[in-house]
């Protein structure tokens, strides 16, 4: 997606000038730049460039609040003026100052209106071009959409009802014009679900990209059916589908605006409506073939490799490997540049801790590591054969785990690491970098290379604009063959994704197991999941609860296999900014972030000191975090506008 990136906001400046509010009165000089901006095929499409330009910035530490605005990375204190997303997760948001600000623009967010007010500006000309086909023509109306659409959605998940602005107001609109209401959560979900479905019905769309150096990253059919899909299980989830916590949140007009009323039919149709979106989302995917799981079967970085270190690449570059078979959709604006700075520990290659372009400060969490299965699939709390108990135990490493934990070498002579680390399922490997743990790749071949994390050794914090919290790094996010040495950092850059395929398959099997209480849409929202967990080296969950779990039926009941849903979305979706959504949308947030965030004593290196779980931070998240506050200049600007609840 080369022409997009080229031409960002070749025109997002003229196209939006004069904006009194997020409604953008059309100017007195809209006219000459429409005529100049329509003119012609390659002029209109810059303006299609522009409208791409707004799109949220997923994967961004800057400008993605998911990233590190939850709890799963941790920043030590410093940090907080670097990255928004830090105070965000310490709770710094306000009506004075927003954080992640994509109703207005600032503070790390992009102005979501201006771009639908540019989608708008374009498909009331676009049919103005001369020299452009009818198909191209009906192809680009359709994206921009889509795009609308969106842009919509993203507002909603962030502020709940929001404005729908499907049109411009004209020049000759008045200020009363522009104090608008906004819409209940009703309106705006039927509003993004509805415009999608039109979207998907027109055909306008290509199934796949063709031309990919020139439009990866473009919206195709595909993507609009699972976007289609992922704003109807949004509209059926807890947070969004009859939640009473708001209820009484009146505007002027006395509507109330949250839609909290819903029947207990009227729920279960939301989840039905949204399981039937996402088989068609999936359906179509599979008679085109692709729905393929991504498996690395190169030889690229070595030919003679084992097979717990080849499954460990085709974990980690299922995110990292560019157009993977997993990546329907990804940010062609972001390709992973300070992620892998900020991962990379500053000395994993003896001889490398000098390089200044990387600075290791994403931690991990110790309560990250609970997520994660044993090696039999199942919860470490729920193993009857893990020893839960001895999770902080120091424990001798046996040459069973030669490609998961380090040996001793004549340099270290303490093989030993805690029994948090021991006996783990492949994706806890593939996903955290820890002391003592097995890093493959980073420019070495050496298949035991592995992380020295204690006090005083290679990795250790040593420089304050260097300084990891917790003691283990988000190793997923760093691409295998990123290499460094210790005057160079050199990337191998991927496009972050948006969507991976996996998610169609979690979210239908989430959808199945909420619409229907049956045994029959259990086993099929099983066999969904089993798919994933067999790219990843489980056996299936039926056959895992059996043998391992101390509460064997727990697939076979609905709140179960609940719980065995979401936690298979946050494993494999770790560290990608899914947790910060999906926790919110689940309405589970206010357990999840109210646990503490602690780290290993950094301060040690004896394994028996370094391995006492240390207190960080207690975050204090309450009932209106769920939603981002309307800031006070919106509010003075439009009388109309109601705040949220609790700012």
């Amino acid at each position: 997606m080369k022409r997009i990136t080229k031409y960002l906001l070749a025109l997002a400046a003229a196209l939006s000038i004069g904006s009194c509010s997020y409604m953008d009165i059309v100017p007195d000089m809209i006219t000459t730049i429409e005529d100049n901006a329509f003119s012609m095929r390659s002029q209109a499409e810059k303006v299609l460039f522009t409208c791409y330009s707004y799109m949220p910035n997923v994967g961004s530490t800057g400008g993605d609040p998911a990233m590190l605005g939850s709890d799963e990375i941790w920043l030590a204190a410093h940090s907080e003026s670097y990255y928004s997303g830090k105070n965000l997760a310490l709770g710094n948001q306000s009506a004075t100052i927003g954080l992640f600000d994509y109703w207005r623009g600032a503070n790390g967010g992009k102005n979501l209106y201006r771009g639908i007010s540019d989608c708008n500006i374009f498909l009331a000309n676009i049919g103005r071009t001369y020299d452009i086909s009818e198909a191209e023509r009906n192809r680009w109306k359709a994206e921009v959409e889509a795009l609308k659409a969106y842009y919509h959605f993203y507002l909603i998940r962030m502020y709940g009802p929001v404005p729908i602005k499907d049109v411009n107001l004209s020049i000759q609109a008045g200020t009363e014009a522009t104090h608008v209401f906004r819409n209940t959560l009703d309106e705006c979900f039927d509003y993004v679900i509805n415009k999608m479905d039109s979207v998907i019905k027109s055909g306008h769309l290509p199934d796949v990209i063709e031309n990919k150096v020139q439009e990866e990253g473009r919206i195709t059919e595909g993507i609009a059916r699972i976007l289609k899909a992922k704003m109807m299980v949004y509209r059926a989830s807890p947070l969004f589908n009859g939640n009473t916590d708001y209820r009484g949140l009146t505007d002027k007009r006395g509507v109330e605006i949250f839609s909290p009323v819903k029947t207990e039919d009227e729920k279960l149709r939301r989840w039905a409506d949204a399981a039937n979106a996402c088989r068609e989302a999936l359906d179509f995917l599979r008679l085109r073939g692709l729905t393929r799981l991504y498996k690395y079967t190169g030889n690229d970085i070595m030919s003679d490799m084992p097979p717990e270190i080849r499954l460990d690449l085709t974990l980690r570059m299922s995110l990292s490997e560019r157009w993977n078979s997993d990546i329907i959709w990804a940010n062609t604006g972001n390709w992973g540049t300070d992620i892998q700075q900020q991962t990379h520990p500053r000395e994993l290659i003896a001889g490398t801790g000098n390089t200044t372009q990387y600075r290791a400060n994403f931690g991990v969490p110790v309560k990250i590591l609970y997520l994660f299965h044993s090696k039999n699939g199942v919860p470490v709390e729920e193993d009857k054969t893990w020893n839960y108990n001895a999770r902080f135990t120091p424990r001798l490493i046996g040459e069973d785990q030669q490609y998961r934990l380090a040996r001793p070498t004549d340099a270290d002579q303490t093989p030993r690491t805690v029994g948090m680390h021991f006996d783990r399922e492949p994706r806890y490997y593939a996903s955290v970098g820890f002391d003592r743990g097995i890093w493959f790749g980073q420019g070495n071949t050496n298949l035991k290379q592995y992380l020295m994390a204690r006090n005083a050794e290679a990795a250790a914090n040593a420089v304050m604009h260097s300084w990891n919290p917790t003691g283990m790094y988000p190793k997923k996010l760093l691409h295998p063959r990123t290499s460094v040495t210790s005057t160079a950092f050199t990337f191998i850059s991927y496009p972050f994704p948006i969507i991976r395929l996996p998610e169609v398959y979690l979210m239908y099997a989430e959808a199945l197991n909420e619409s229907a209480n049956t045994q029959a849409a259990r086993d099929e929202a099983i066999g969904l999941l089993d798919s994933i967990r067999a790219r990843a080296g489980l056996r299936g969950v039926k056959e895992s609860w059996t043998d391992f779990s101390n509460d064997p039926g727990k697939p076979n009941r609905q709140d179960g296999l609940r719980d065995i849903i979401k936690r298979e979305t946050l494993i494999e979706f770790v560290f990608e900014g899914h947790r910060f959504w999906d926790l919110r949308r689940w309405k589970d947030a206010l357990r999840e972030y109210n646990r503490p965030i602690t780290g290993w004593n950094l301060r040690y290196s004896t394994p028996a000191e370094y391995y006492n779980e240390t207190l960080l931070h207690q975050s204090k998240f309450t009932p209106r975090d769920y939603f981002w506050p309307i800031y006070d200049d919106e509010i003075l600007r439009n009388p109309n506008t109601l705040q949220n609840y609790g700012w």
